[in-house]
């Protein structure tokens, strides 16, 4: 954002860094004029201030928002501050939604009388395809080569999308697929951490900050790097110039001291970093780390911690900057004169941390031993549901009970076997959390090195793969020589991206998913993932469990989640003798002076100079041209989506809700991958249904995920994942409702369109956490399309409820001790929604709801549109709406 601010507290200032000189705006500037204590602030907030400093434009930001949060302290009264961040980051599926609609503004706008060259990106946005790689192949040295050649089979009309995307706007940049995971690669190489941007004959300073299309955007608060995800739309608005509007938020300071124990790794921390953070209680707050036990921890490891932000609630999971940041970004072939200029620019504005730094203050605190964590995995469908590696045998026992013990016999390539409940089937190291930390991948390596020397094998009812989230990795794996070691045990590298952990795990062997459908057998998938809901890793497997890298492997030679690993044998060597995992597990002695071996800044280099480049698919694909989209009536991939037909250059008057139905009734924890599944789409769902009517073949299908360029199919899938359950069509899981009030059972979708028929406006009800998950924009998209005009749920995750808002579906929130049940709504009611005509941030609404006897109830609940600006969202019908006439 360019310093062209208001500058109310005279703040701006020069920064000289070597030869070169930098405007900024001096935070110490506001301590002499008696506005600030930099040092009790948080230096998540520290950033935040100057980010307002910088953006003063008496519209979004005025001087008493940075008075008010140069004065917080905790405990101070709300204020809505509005926040611009430096750059966006995508993933391509989220992205190519994000790109749509933007080339559907462009359409929407010429049409409106505007110059279409005007919907462009103000600011950097990179968009790295790594979404829609999956695991057809795996277990052979060709996976990858294979799965690569059908992932451009499928996809092609996406990629040729955004490489027209890429030529037809400013400031829009693609990473080409198989090269990583968007949060590796913004680790790695994109993110800058002090931002040098020429405006004129000057160069601006300021911290980075980011707004990601993916949940796990946290990944980079690693770096001191400011930002999280959001829904693709909110991404939209920011990279249009429109500010993302909040609440100062509630900062809880995470204390770490000590150093881990032999055998605990990264994710282990992680995963206990995860349960105490979700008891606690930080859903729309920033976390904080801070104490000495940081100076312990590498990037990577605080890059492991601060991913998994959304699974434990918490807006940011932020690292401050600090000598170790300094060591990774010149370890990871970053310039001398961009450390040069981190390390003054940081250490002048009082955003460099050191041990001795005083804590700042926090809302609230909490702290942690790092030797008191012990080897853990997460399950079997909750990433803050964490069980001790001792208890795993015992807990996953709880899992099966009361499922008959039937034992399967099973032939699949050449060999025999009996598989039953608990077999694991998926052993996948993949995903952005734990593939960025060579600590974690090399112990993999030096487990299965050491396993391979003891003669120990992979059992035959895994399905094995590696999927890194950067071609450093499998460098420094062959530079240590332990690729070998690994493909013995048939972790065959398949792919460079997010693969099991979005769904994208491919098909299970046709007898062992047949084996496991028709006995009905509890299959288990181990990944080094970040994700477990339901129906999410593979629609054949139950329980999935996170885990380290190593602990993947070690899971892949037993074979079964119901073997306890710390006391019984992992598998038996040639001649018969008992091995241990404690046998084979690599001491922490061997991970460093491995990763000191074969991890070199060299690879960096090599990796990242060629990062935009893509292979010869990518480079021969024909590119559409102009500025505006020719869309393909007969695409089945890019559609153009309906949003801005027949729209106004005014928006309506607000109106109330009357007689609307309940399209379901869910209960807690409904994910976004429930509302909005990423994975397979069944041939006989309506989404099947419709792609077999345009002449899809079954196989063609792809996923939903890279179907999202596609509203007809979006919209079909939506509340479609086979693990959902309607308590409106009880005894039913997947997308089943009735359609009232005849009680007919059909599919949401089915009823949505005979609802919208007739006129009727729709109504979800849910529980607590509703829309916790990824940042999935289409699980608001498709809600919004159904016609859903309201939900009522007892709390939210922070993404999805302001997705909803902007898609212009009201979010409504049940007051304390109200819910579903001590209401006694059935769903089968008859809803009026009152006072949103008038509509303010958090208002209370009535709500009336009669049941088929004429009786009438009535009940208060909070509008979740939190903010004016939310309003004002929610009042043009959505977020795009609202800043294409802002355009005009």
């Amino acid at each position: 954002m360019a310093i062209n601010a208001g500058n109310s507290f005279r703040t701006r200032d020069k920064l000289s860094v070597g030869a070169q000189t930098f405007d900024i705006h001096r935070l110490e500037f506001l301590e002499k004029q008696g506005v600030a204590d930099l040092a009790k602030l948080p230096f998540s907030l520290r950033i935040l201030l100057e980010n307002l400093l910088r953006c003063e434009d008496g519209r979004f930001v005025h001087a008493e928002d940075i008075r008010a949060l140069a004065n917080w302290r905790p405990g101070a009264p709300e204020k809505e501050i509005a926040f611009m961040p430096a750059r966006v980051l995508l993933q391509d599926f989220t992205g190519v939604p994000a790109v749509v609609d933007l080339a559907t503004m462009r359409e929407a706008f010429q049409r409106m009388g505007g110059d279409p060259k005007r919907i462009n990106p103000l600011f950097p946005a990179e968009l790295v395809i790594d979404h829609s790689v999956q695991v057809d192949n795996f277990g052979n040295v060709n996976a990858f080569g294979l799965n690569a050649e059908l992932e451009f089979q499928r996809n092609v009309e996406r990629y040729a999308f955004l490489r027209w995307g890429q030529t037809a706007f400013q400031n829009f940049k693609v990473v080409p697929p198989d090269t990583g995971i968007c949060h590796q690669v913004n680790l790695e190489y994109l993110a800058r951490v002090v931002c040098a941007v020429p405006c004129g004959t000057r160069v601006e300073a300021y911290p980075d900050s980011v707004v990601g299309t993916d949940s796990h955007t946290t990944m980079v608060n690693s770096l001191g790097v400011f930002g999280w995800g959001v829904g693709g739309i909110e991404a939209e608005a920011a990279m249009l110039g429109q500010p993302s509007s909040m609440l100062i938020p509630e900062v809880v300071g995470f204390r770490l001291h000590g150093r881990l124990r032999e055998g605990a790794t990264a994710t282990d921390l992680v995963l206990t970093v995860t349960e105490m953070l979700r008891k606690k209680g930080v859903v729309g707050k920033f976390v904080e780390f801070y104490g000495s036990g940081l100076s312990s921890l590498s990037v990577p490891d605080r890059a492991t911690i601060a991913n998994m932000a959304p699974e434990y609630g918490a807006t940011m999971g932020f690292f401050p900057v600090d000598a170790e940041t300094l060591a990774y970004l010149q370890f990871t072939a970053r310039s001398p004169e961009q450390i040069a200029l981190v390390e003054a620019y940081c250490k002048e504005q009082m955003l460099f941390r050191t041990d001795q730094t005083p804590a700042p203050l926090f809302n609230d605190t909490l702290e942690l031993d790092l030797g008191a964590v012990e080897p853990t995995v997460a399950g079997p469908k909750r990433p803050q549901d964490r069980v001790p590696l001792r208890q795993a045998k015992s807990s996953f026992t709880k899992v099966v009970e009361g499922t008959p013990a039937k034992h399967v016999a099973v032939r699949n390539n050449g060999d025999s076997f009996d598989l039953s409940s608990g077999a694991v089937v998926i052993a996948a190291i993949t995903s952005c959390t734990n593939t960025s930390n060579p600590s974690l991948m090399l112990g993999a390596g030096l487990l299965a090195k050491k396993a391979v020397e003891r003669g120990l094998d992979t059992k035959p009812w895994v399905k094995t793969s590696l999927a890194p989230g950067s071609k450093v990795v499998t460098d420094y794996l062959q530079a240590a020589g332990l690729t070998p070691y690994l493909e013995k045990l048939k972790f065959h590298l398949v792919g460079y991206g997010c693969t099991t952990c979005i769904g994208n795990s491919g098909p299970l062997p046709e007898a062992i998913g047949t084996a496991i459908k028709e006995n009905n057998l509890v299959a288990v998938a181990v990944l080094s993932g970040n994700r477990n809901f339901e129906g999410r890793i593979h629609p054949l497997v139950r329980a999935n469990y996170l885990a380290s890298p190593p602990l993947v492997v070690a899971y892949a030679l037993a074979g079964r989640m119901d073997l306890d690993l710390t006391t019984e044998p992992i598998g038996s060597d040639p001649v018969g003798k008992p091995v241990y995992l404690k046998d084979i597990w690599p001491t922490p002695q061997e991970i460093e002076t491995t990763v000191r071996a074969a991890v070199s800044t060299g690879q960096y280099s090599k990796v990242y100079g060629e990062v935009f480049e893509g292979d010869a698919h990518w480079k021969s694909m024909p590119i559409p041209k102009g500025d505006i989209y020719k869309w393909d009536p007969k695409s089945t991939y890019i559609k153009l989506p309906p949003y801005f037909e027949n729209m106004p250059k005014t928006p309506p008057a607000l109106a109330d809700i009357h007689g609307a139905r309940v399209l379901a009734v869910l209960g807690d924890s409904v994910t976004t991958d429930h509302i909005s599944p990423a994975g397979s789409i069944p041939v006989d769902s309506p989404a099947g249904k419709y792609l077999i009517a345009k002449g899809v073949k079954a196989h063609e299908f792809n996923s939903y995920g890279a179907r999202r360029g596609n509203h007809e199919v979006m919209m079909r899938g939506t509340f479609a994942n086979i693990r959902l359950r309607n308590q409106l069509a009880p005894g039913t899981e997947g997308g089943w409702t009735l359609y009232l009030p005849s009680g007919e059972k059909m599919s949401i979708y089915d009823a949505a369109v005979k609802y919208r028929e007739a006129g009727v406006p729709l109504v979800v009800i849910a529980g607590k956490e509703y829309g916790s998950g990824s940042s999935r924009d289409w699980a608001a998209k498709g809600t919004r399309l159904l016609g859903v005009r309201a939900v009522i749920a007892e709390s939210y995750e922070r993404i999805h409820r302001s997705n909803l808002i902007g898609m212009g579906v009201l979010p409504l929130e049940f007051k304390p001790g109200d819910d579903r049940e001590a209401l006694g709504l059935t769903g089968h009611e008859v809803f009026e929604i009152e006072g949103v005509a008038a509509l303010a941030p958090k208002k209370p609404i009535t709500v009336h709801v009669k049941s088929a006897d004429g009786k009438v109830k009535t009940f208060s609940a909070i509008a979740r549109a939190d903010t004016p600006e939310e309003v004002s969202y929610y009042r043009h019908g959505g977020i795009l709406q609202y800043v294409l006439r802002q355009l005009l």
